[in-house]
């Protein structure tokens, strides 16, 4: 996922709300099948539920892996390098090809996307079968030695298989907040308010507050895996490239944004921002000091 800047809250955004409109329409699907309705009928059997629940759950995650390099393409503009020209493209290819050969995956597809702002980001439905941008703002304002190091992060971002274990981890919290939800709307509708037949209103008045509730509660787990991810892929990104060169493109990345972040991005950004109190447990990506820190760290450890 992304590396760099504000396209990062786009692209999560963009993310969630494919996942949710997934999970939409198969709801809608079950609906139309008779499926939910034979729930509701049968006072929601705990088993089918969960089964409808996983369906529905893994359903919208996989199938937003399964178009991530197309929502991506399309979201950022990027353009695949599929014949080389310019001494840019040749060098970015290669050092691609480099990294992901040492990583021991395909070679992934390679593209530039047009953007002032400094970001990279790798995605795919699995690590042989991922994609690898950088913005036009990244390849101007980073030396070569920073640049790869960026990439080698997004290689390993791809050699991890990162994005499968996101949709696993959300396909998961789908499952079990769709679960809950309605089973707390039951036991609403029909302890509190005495419905004898089928659900009434408050069955469904509870079960949308459920959800978004625990759908809060779930992004906290999601988001700390997704801070997880970015110290290994910081490592690995260290072993493809260099630890100092990774610990010199984070240190440069630090510099482009000296103002913080606006509150509404701030969570998503990868510099600036406030990692306090109840914000921090929303952050994709840890701040980059500790970033940093969590390197030198390591390096220590190693002269050791």
């Amino acid at each position: 996922m992304a590396f760099f800047g504000v396209r990062n809250m786009k692209r999560i955004a963009l993310f969630l709300a494919t996942n949710l409109a997934i999970v939409l329409v198969l709801s809608v699907t079950m609906r139309l099948l008779g499926v939910e309705p034979y729930l509701n009928e049968q006072g929601l059997n705990l088993q089918a539920l969960l089964i409808f629940a996983a369906v529905m759950g893994f359903g919208g995650a996989f199938i937003s892996l399964a178009i991530s390099k197309w929502t991506a393409k399309m979201s950022t503009g990027a353009q695949v390098i599929t014949d080389p020209r310019t001494p840019e493209e040749i060098w970015l290819v290669e050092t691609v090809r480099r990294q992901a050969q040492a990583a021991g995956i395909r070679m992934p597809e390679v593209a530039i996307y047009d953007s002032p702002e400094v970001n990279a980001f790798a995605t795919g439905m699995s690590k042989n079968s991922s994609l690898v941008a950088v913005s036009t703002g990244l390849l101007r304002s980073m030396t070569k030695e920073e640049a790869e190091a960026v990439l080698a992060h997004e290689v390993s971002h791809a050699a991890n298989g990162d994005m499968v274990t996101m949709a696993l981890i959300q396909g998961v919290v789908n499952t079990f907040v769709m679960f809950l939800s309605r089973v707390i709307g039951h036991v609403v509708d029909k302890v509190v308010f005495k419905t004898e037949r089928g659900h009434g209103p408050a069955f469904f008045v509870t079960m949308i507050i459920a959800e978004l509730v625990l759908g809060i509660l779930a992004s906290i787990i999601v988001m700390w895996f997704s801070r997880q991810r970015e110290f290994r892929a910081d490592r690995g990104g260290a072993s493809l490239a260099g630890r100092q060169a990774m610990i010199n493109a984070l240190k440069r990345l630090g510099s482009l944004h000296p103002a913080p972040l606006p509150d509404k991005m701030a969570a998503f950004g990868i510099a600036g921002g406030g990692g306090g109190g109840l914000k921090r447990l929303f952050m994709t990506h840890p701040p980059i000091e500790e970033r940093i820190a969590a390197l030198e760290a390591a390096e220590q450890g190693v002269r050791r």
